[in-house]
């Protein structure tokens, strides 16, 4: 009798392998070694396949796992019910498995098996309940100041909605859709197959309802038996006060039309807001610049600053003030959308030096030059002179 091989070495995985690992390395496995998928060589991969099989069944089990790394296999385990039959005995090979049921928590790994024997998967969705109508999505181009006041827009979007001339149901007026003769109304057929290791029960969508468990007979003549048309509709959407440039809007319901009776999908407004020439934004404050005169900034001004919103707010500079001095108006920034707060509006000076002087203009500088003893600044040597 051959000698087993240690069953995380049949897997290829490390003693310390995850859930998530040990179950990459079975779908892997399972597929590469299943007896149909390799017709020429049927007898030895029927051979690995159910050595991978068992190495699951045994690994994949917390409590068996934990006997396995303990006791290997020479364990209590061995004697198969020497413990009152608490134990799982090594090399059952298919005995764990009850059909293709056992394979539904591998997503797809229950298509490929059926796909091998004619069948469809046993994981079928089912098509014939309530269903959520398709999400959509938009974009919709604002203006600074309409992000900072907030607004009301009208959007046009295409969407499927329901028919009115059948009401959603797809058969012509005066008509209804009949129960499928051929899955009694289910959507499924259930079939069982014959393969190398016994009988194996599958299901499937049904192909002459589409899944729907229904029949039209006579369609709709304006939606052609679908039960919905695609239409265009204008909706008014609020975009509040303080949005921010990528932030969306969500719509409930004005999605897709849902279907047999399931909730309309959401819509969601993406948010881009235009550059303004004046203005930015950092975080919730507003920021931009402001041109003062030369005399303005020597001698200290009051000044008129302009909002967002068109209003003005006097500002006293002080005497002295440097270029790219900043200051402050408190409350004046953006309002957050999410709490009740506003930010603040920063501007920094920009010292607006004459370009152009008169000569009496020039006279008066040279003469305060000279009481100011004025002098160029003296520039330092570097490390090199």
């Amino acid at each position: 009798m051959a000698q087993k091989r240690d069953y995380y070495e049949v897997l290829g995985v490390g003693k310390n392998a995850t859930d998530d690992e040990l179950k990459k390395a079975y779908r892997r496995l399972a597929k590469k070694y299943h007896p149909d998928a390799n017709p020429d060589n049927k007898k030895e991969a029927e051979a690995k396949f159910k050595e991978v099989n068992e190495a699951y069944e045994v690994l994949s089990d917390k409590q068996k796992r934990q006997m396995y790394d303990q006791f290997g296999f020479d364990g209590p385990q061995a004697f198969n019910g020497g413990q009152g039959g608490g134990y799982y005995s090594y090399g059952s090979g298919f005995e764990g498995f009850g059909g293709f049921s056992d394979f539904g928590d591998f997503g797809d790994l229950g298509d490929i098996f059926s796909s091998f024997f004619g069948g469809g998967s046993t994981r079928t969705r089912n098509t014939n309940g309530p269903r959520k109508g398709a999400d959509l999505k938009v974009n919709l181009n604002i203006t600074f100041e309409e992000a900072y006041l907030g607004v009301e827009k009208e959007i046009s979007i295409n969407r499927n909605e329901k028919c009115t001339t059948c009401n959603g149901t797809g058969a012509r007026k005066g008509t209804s859709a009949v129960k499928c003769s051929v899955c009694n109304g289910t959507g499924k057929i259930k079939q069982v197959v014959t393969t190398p290791f016994g009988q194996m029960a599958t299901q499937k969508v049904c192909s002459h309802c589409n899944g729907t468990g229904k029949v039209i007979k006579e369609p709709c003549p304006d939606c052609r038996g679908r039960g919905i048309n695609k239409k265009s509709v204008r909706i008014k959407v609020k975009i509040p006060e303080g949005i921010d440039e990528g932030q969306t809007v969500v719509l409930k319901g004005e999605g897709e039309v849902g279907t047999n009776g399931g909730p309309n999908g959401d819509l969601y407004i993406v948010i881009h807001i235009k550059r303004h020439s004046i203005y930015s934004r950092k975080s919730e404050h507003v920021m931009c610049e402001i041109p003062i005169t030369f005399t303005g900034a020597t001698l200290g001004t009051e000044i008129e600053v302009p909002m967002v919103d068109g209003t003005k707010e006097k500002f006293r500079i002080p005497e002295g003030t440097q270029t790219g001095t900043r200051f402050t108006i408190r409350g004046k920034g953006f309002k957050s959308v999410n709490a009740n707060w506003r930010g603040d509006f920063v501007f920094t000076v920009v010292v607006q030096t004459p370009k152009k002087l008169t000569q009496e203009q020039r006279r008066l500088l040279v003469e305060l030059a000279k009481t100011m003893n004025e002098q160029p600044p003296i520039k330092k040597k570097g490390i090199f002179g």
